[in-house]
């Protein structure tokens, strides 16, 4: 092979490492756990993430948990949300990383909290609960442009869940 044969040759400027080197064996598994391993790397990965993981963990949840179990974990789930997208934004280096998708399940879980538990809901839920995330309506639009941490990120996409049910709870009686 001859020095000017390049193509042999590994160049880091042609396949960049997917996350800084620098990263330890807990920031790889938590940068695992936040993107949901592939589905946080996959094209519109939020609306992935909440059709693939989403939706079955919130019918689990809804199907074995009563109202008040289901609450906490929508809670904690939020809270640890909120401590993932702070600690893997620093680690990537970015502000609200699409590879970390934990927030949009947090919002869908709020979306879902007192839908009817029947597939046009989880519809409907979906499908409003991603548009309203998407088009940011005030005040989320707001904490999305203000805060730029691991509180705002996921804020943001409660907000979205709270306005998607209030929807859903509006059309309750086409939902069943």
């Amino acid at each position: 092979m001859s020095e000017s044969d390049s193509s042999a040759i590994p160049d880091e400027t042609t396949n960049p490492p997917t996350q800084p080197s620098h990263v330890t064996g807990f920031g790889r598994l938590l940068l695992l756990v936040g993107s949901i391993g592939p589905l946080g790397h996959a094209p519109a990965s939020g609306t992935v993430a909440v059709a693939v993981a989403g939706i079955p963990l919130c019918w689990l949840m809804r199907t074995y948990l009563d109202s008040t179990w289901y609450a906490v974990v929508t809670v904690v789930f939020a809270m640890a949300s909120m401590a993932l997208h702070q600690v893997g934004d620093r680690i990537l280096g970015e502000s609200d990383s699409r590879k970390l998708v934990w927030d949009e399940l947090a919002g869908f879980f709020v979306a879902m909290a007192y839908a009817p538990l029947t597939w046009k809901a989880m519809v409907a839920g979906f499908f409003l609960e991603r548009f309203i995330d998407i088009v940011k309506i005030p005040p989320a639009n707001i904490i999305d442009k203000k805060m730029h941490n691991g509180v705002g990120v996921v804020l943001d996409d409660i907000v979205a869940g709270l306005y998607t049910a209030l929807l859903l709870w509006i059309g309750q009686s086409w939902l069943v």
